[in-house]
């Protein structure tokens, strides 16, 4: 899980190498880049090739074109619940990259990392699952933290000539939408399973990655990027998003929520020191401050309900064979 934070730290220096590459270009690219390595990580990580095809096809009954997606790639054509969850996926990769071009690296990530914050509260307003007092407190300092990073940065910005406000505005509402829909993510994947439908989140990452390139291609063109750009997409597409969401939904299985929760917080860390020693990216007393509240009061919350979470229904994926596979 450690190793799964460093590769999804490495987005923001790695876009601050690119050189001609536009903002909708490089989503697209990512995100193509993405669905290509899913398509070959995917059977071979489900073994859909060997032992589970004569059972898929004996549970589907045909072999038809979404036979072949769900005995190959787990990805289930009916399941309106996957095509939400790929939904989301795909608003997630397509906000991030573009904030990435507005706002800091810095600022992306810290609000990036509100999300365990923002599902506690999605889940609690459409499945009714009760917030503890601690989650309510770190919600009020993480809004604090929030408050003071981007006030601090707005008043900075308007004592200067330029598009800064501008940019910091547009960059921080886009990346807002990376953790909303994380959010919604995560509590209509995991009320699905609760009712016994089969969503797998690494097929849903699939099935995002597809629709961000698709929706995201007209705007891309015509296409600047240049070959040393479209190589550093295609890493980011690989080692960035396929690889560690593919070992993240593993760790999964046998981490608890809270450790897979305060593990993840390390891409904030990790990501913020690579583009300050890479790219020259050096943050604000302010970010530090503002970041520092924010990630303390997520730090506390996962870490006081580590014991309270033992009964707690975590995500699971598809085995080859297309049943449910429960977490050790």
């Amino acid at each position: 899980m450690v190793a799964v934070a460093l590769l999804w730290s490495i987005a923001g220096v790695v876009t601050r190498q690119l050189e001609s590459a536009e903002r909708f270009e490089i989503t697209f690219w990512r995100s193509a880049f993405t669905a290509l390595a899913l398509l070959v990580i995917l059977p071979l990580w489900r073994r859909g090739r060997t032992a589970g095809s004569a059972a898929s096809e004996s549970g589907n009954g045909s072999r038809g074109l979404g036979s072949l997606l769900t005995r190959h790639w787990g990805v289930i054509p009916a399941s309106k619940a996957m095509w939400l969850s790929g939904l989301c996926w795909s608003v997630m990769f397509s906000a991030f990259m573009l904030a990435m071009t507005f706002t800091s690296v810095a600022n992306v990530l810290i609000i990036m990392s509100l999300g365990p914050l923002l599902t506690a509260l999605v889940a609690r307003v459409f499945i009714g699952q009760a917030l503890p007092l601690r989650t309510w407190l770190a919600c009020l300092a993480a809004g604090l933290g929030i408050v003071y990073m981007y006030g601090s940065q707005m008043l900075s910005a308007m004592s200067a000539p330029g598009p800064g406000v501008s940019s910091l505005v547009t960059g921080s509402l886009i990346a807002l939408c990376v953790p909303m829909a994380a959010s919604v993510n995560w509590t209509v994947v995991q009320r699905s399973q609760t009712q016994g439908a089969m969503v797998d989140l690494v097929p849903a990452v699939l099935l995002g990655a597809c629709l961000s390139a698709l929706y995201t291609l007209p705007m891309a063109l015509p296409f600047s990027a240049t070959a040393s750009d479209v190589g550093w997409l295609a890493l980011l597409g690989t080692f960035q998003l396929a690889v560690p969401c593919t070992l993240a939904v593993v760790c999964a299985r046998v981490l608890k929520a809270p450790e897979v929760s305060l593990l993840a917080l390390l891409e904030v860390v990790f990501g913020i020191l690579l583009a300050w020693a890479g790219a020259g990216e050096r943050p604000g007393s302010e970010v530090l401050i503002g970041g520092g509240l924010v990630i303390g009061a997520l730090f506390l919350n996962e870490l006081a309900g580590w014991h309270s979470r033992r009964g707690t229904i975590r995500i699971q994926t598809l085995t080859a064979d297309g049943t449910l596979g429960r977490p050790r």
